[in-house]
């Protein structure tokens, strides 16, 4: 099997402070140890999660290791459109700043299915979603540049350690 690829242990070091970001599907998997590693190195994290509830469990998790953790929880639900423009205008409306996006969250090997808006479920989800998302937060990341999007797509999720 292939090793994964994996970045420089120096890019883990880095000072974060003053950085905004957002991590959609916070409260598992790769989504959830990149928001605690984002916050071991001082940015101050949002936590997009379908499941506010579990993702302020996660939020204290954090906290309990990284006790100067800035973090905080939203709902989002990206197998509905109007849950991903009032996440977005929620944050717009409390954040002037926007520096990294990570698109992480995502569903896959589920039954067949439509979001409420009538797409097929995965595609809904994974796709969708995040883009109507990016797009309502592309102005507010080009206002804070240097900014960037990050999309994850990976296997690799049942291997992350929290």
């Amino acid at each position: 099997m292939a090793k994964p690829l994996m970045c420089p242990p120096e890019v883990l070091q880095r000072d974060l402070g003053g950085r905004r970001v957002i991590v959609t599907g916070a409260n598992s998997g790769i989504g959830f140890v990149t928001a605690k590693q984002l916050a071991k190195q001082g940015a101050s994290v949002t936590l997009a999660c379908r499941r506010e509830a579990e993702g302020q469990e996660k939020a204290n998790e954090i906290r309990a290791d990284v006790a100067d953790a800035d973090l905080e929880v939203r709902a989002l639900d990206l197998g509905k459109l109007s849950s991903v423009r009032e996440f977005a205008d929620k944050y717009l409306a409390d954040h002037e700043s926007l520096h990294v996006l990570i698109n992480n969250a995502g569903i896959m090997n589920t039954p067949k299915r439509k979001t409420v808006d009538g797409f097929e479920s995965q595609i809904g989800v994974n796709h969708l979603g995040h883009f109507l998302l990016t797009e309502l937060l592309l102005d507010t990341l080009k206002q804070s540049a240097p900014s960037r999007v990050v999309v994850v797509s990976s296997c690799y999720h049942d291997k992350a350690m929290g």
